[in-house]
């Protein structure tokens, strides 16, 4: 029996070779929908169809054998995935663009890895666009592990995008799948993860607990660091419902799970997530959050992506807000706005609270009470309904600093 993948891929360049369609080549011995099986490398095929399909295409059963020709993408994903490098990344985002024809299978590891690059750099529209492209694919080639892996990447993306709807419909196709087909834990985790995690930010707080809860108790077998991002969902989720004391336990435990030695971009980015929790709670703890802060500067310099550099930034922004340092406030986040942001979507929105607050307390109290006004329609337009009750609770707070005649003016 000839083997996939490399039969499929040369089935279908022999075929373009000669003007077939599928259907012209399946004929009435198999259906279309069994060749591009077959073209995908779904299926292995039998003795007998490599027989037919060679005197289709009248040639030998042995030229199956012969490789199929390697075009710049597969050289493009060689070298990206063999390399650490940002620029082989982007070469191969480059030769995804150009690239039309290539084996499906082929198609989807290039998509993947791009669009991981994509999303370190925090480019989300972009990753976006590919993401669409990789379920598609996976949706095609009827893989449950690739279709689980692609839904559970595209719910992450739409969440940091803001499509709140559709990045829960995503999480729970996902989620169900990997549930139905019984998929091991490293990809029913991440599924159940952005489940939590689109549930969380919908509102949907008694769901979201329960499944952070489950979640938690399926990573205790698995990787580490799954284990630490079950927990840090968990604390994200008791910090929604209100449990401080819950969330600062469940994030601490995080950050003990994780070593730097082994995974030092999580490691840094759990310290920031503990930073900006200390700061969420009642009564705020801007010294622990500023202890957070001083042991992630020296590691940032060897991991720091675009997107990890911006969350430290946004994360200083608060702190100087908190300690009362509003010029230093105002200069980080005139940092950021001087740069494309690449945040999540509730961190856009909380860095427009931020400058907001900061308007008011420069006395330009209408534009500040205004632009409150304006983020916290969009939050709630975006279904993001404890975001927008955060947005109008500060608006609030803000109108109760102000002076009276200072409220007229802002009203």
């Amino acid at each position: 029996m000839t083997k996939q993948p490399l039969f499929g891929q040369r089935l279908r360049e022999l075929r373009r070779e000669r003007g077939l369609s599928q259907a012209a080549l399946a004929g009435e011995q198999i259906s279309t929908g069994y060749l591009s099986r077959l073209e995908s490398g779904a299926r292995q095929p039998t003795d007998r169809v490599v027989a037919y399909l060679a005197a289709r295409l009248e040639l030998t059963p042995t030229e199956f054998d012969t490789p199929a020709s390697e075009g710049p993408l597969a050289r493009a994903l060689s070298i990206a995935a063999s390399s650490p490098s940002e620029e082989a990344a982007e070469d191969l985002v480059s030769a995804l663009r150009g690239a039309r024809h290539e084996s499906p299978l082929l198609r989807w590891q290039a998509l993947w890895l791009a669009s991981r690059h994509l999303r370190r750099q925090g480019r989300t529209q972009e990753e976006q666009s590919l993401l669409e492209e990789l379920v598609d694919v996976a949706d095609q080639l009827g893989l449950a592990e690739l279709r689980c892996r692609s839904w559970t990447r595209y719910s992450q993306c739409l969440l940091a995008a803001g499509h709140t709807v559709r990045a829960l419909d995503t999480a729970t196709r996902a989620y169900e799948l990997a549930r139905d087909e019984e998929l091991p834990v490293y990809d029913t985790g991440p599924a159940l993860l952005e489940l939590t995690a689109a549930e969380t930010e919908a509102g949907r707080l008694p769901d979201a607990r329960a499944h952070a809860d489950a979640l938690v108790d399926l990573a205790a077998g698995g990787p580490g660091a799954l284990r630490a991002e079950a927990l840090w969902s968990a604390a994200t989720v008791r910090l929604r419902q209100g449990d401080h004391e819950g969330a600062v336990r469940c994030l601490e435990e995080a950050v003990e799970t994780v070593d730097s030695h082994t995974d030092l971009l999580l490691w840094v980015r759990l310290r920031l997530a503990g930073a900006s929790l200390h700061l969420q709670v009642t009564p705020a703890r801007p010294d622990l959050a500023q202890d957070y802060l001083r042991q992630v500067k020296a590691p940032l310099s060897l991991v720091g992506t675009p997107l990890v550099r911006q969350e430290l930034l946004a994360v200083e922004a608060r702190l100087a807000f908190q300690q009362g340092r509003y010029e230093d406030a105002r200069t980080t986040y005139d940092e950021l706005g001087a740069q494309v942001l690449r945040l999540p979507y509730q961190d856009r929105i909380a860095l427009g609270v931020l400058d907001s607050r900061l308007l008011i307390l420069e006395g330009h109290e209408a534009q500040g009470v205004a632009r409150l006004r304006e983020l916290g329609e969009q939050a709630g337009q975006a279904l993001r309904l404890d975001l927008a009750a955060d947005v109008w609770r500060a608006l609030a707070e803000a109108l109760a600093d102000l002076p009276a005649t200072g409220r007229r003016a802002a009203s």
